[in-house]
């Protein structure tokens, strides 16, 4: 298959491609992520300098846990205030790994962004993630950061893995009752364990990093002993998505999970809810963190952030 692959994503492919390959799953779980922490430094160089980034402790039901609160400017609160979500398959990732594109998004929204480092599965599987952004939320609205924030100040973002949390945590607050957050910005998320779509059919034998056989590892580590039919948050796509804010989707154009934002936009479509969709062509699962090499990821970046300012009225 001849990749229609963005010209300028083309030299890191090239380099990406010519690396020695990494399966996380022949690795025992403390190496793999410290290998997944070790390969994400490089990408968060040349990020933005901001005005303050404080280091933070969230208090959850299983105990303190990390978090990461950027400014871009002193005021930067007041102009609302995006909690990321960040990927790495439910398995992989923390605070550190995404550190680029939380700076990069708080310096293009003007917000203060609040990322967290959420438990990880598979010793911690749904619902201990989702739980861990819901308790961030809380903290946000409740005073945590120093006053409090209203919730329709608040908007939500994700990539991967963490656009599925984010969009869950939307959903879940909804069924209880509970005021939602503005907006969120969600960026080639993974709704749901199906592996049969025409994108995973075309893009999934792992010969552009990310395969359908580990995220088939992926979702097996998040669900623990949920089937993979459940209907549980852990699948938002299965959800009935009426009452949710404006949305905005971005999806690259040669992920497996391509299809994934597709039949969630469909989905929206159908219930009526309002919501911008970009598909960045000739770029692979994971490119929003290339700000530094790559223009389509800081346009990316750019396009989240303008949806996030429209909606809170910026």
């Amino acid at each position: 298959m001849t990749l229609p692959l963005d010209p300028d994503f083309r030299p890191i492919y090239e380099r990406m491609r010519a690396a020695p390959a990494v399966d996380y799953r022949t690795m025992a779980m403390g190496e793999a992520r410290q290998t997944f922490e070790e390969l994400a430094k490089p990408w968060n160089a040349g990020a933005p300098e901001l005005a303050a980034v404080r280091e933070l402790t969230v208090p959850t039901a299983a105990g303190g846990m990390r978090a990461r609160l950027y400014e871009p400017q002193a005021d930067a609160l007041t102009n609302g205030l995006v909690v990321f979500v960040h990927g790495g398959g439910w398995t992989f990732g923390s605070i550190d790994t995404h550190d680029g594109t939380a700076r990069n998004l708080a310096k293009a929204s003007g917000c203060a962004v609040l990322s967290m480092d959420y438990r990880l599965a598979p010793e911690h599987p749904f619902p201990a993630p989702l739980n861990d952004v819901l308790a961030t939320l809380a903290f946000a609205a409740d005073g945590g950061l120093g006053q409090p924030v209203d919730m329709a100040r608040i908007a939500l973002a994700g990539d991967s893995a963490g656009a599925n949390l984010a969009l869950a945590a939307l959903l879940a607050r909804r069924d209880k009752g509970q005021a939602l957050p503005a907006t969120a910005a969600l960026f080639y998320g993974c709704y749901a364990p199906i592996f049969d779509t025409a994108s995973h059919e075309r893009l999934g034998d792992g010969s552009l990093f990310l395969g359908t056989a580990i995220m088939q590892w992926y979702w097996g580590n998040f669900l623990g002993t949920l089937p993979a039919d459940t209907t549980e948050l852990a699948v938002p796509l299965r959800a009935e998505l009426d009452g949710l804010p404006p949305l905005y989707l971005n999806a690259a154009g040669l992920d497996p999970l391509l299809d994934d934002t597709l039949l969630l936009a469909d989905k929206l479509a159908h219930t009526g809810i309002a919501f911008r969709l970009d598909v960045t062509p000739g770029v692979v699962h994971g490119f929003l963190r290339m700000t530094r090499e790559l223009p389509a990821a800081r346009a990316a970046i750019a396009a989240g952030a303008a949806h996030i300012r429209e909606v809170l009225g910026r």
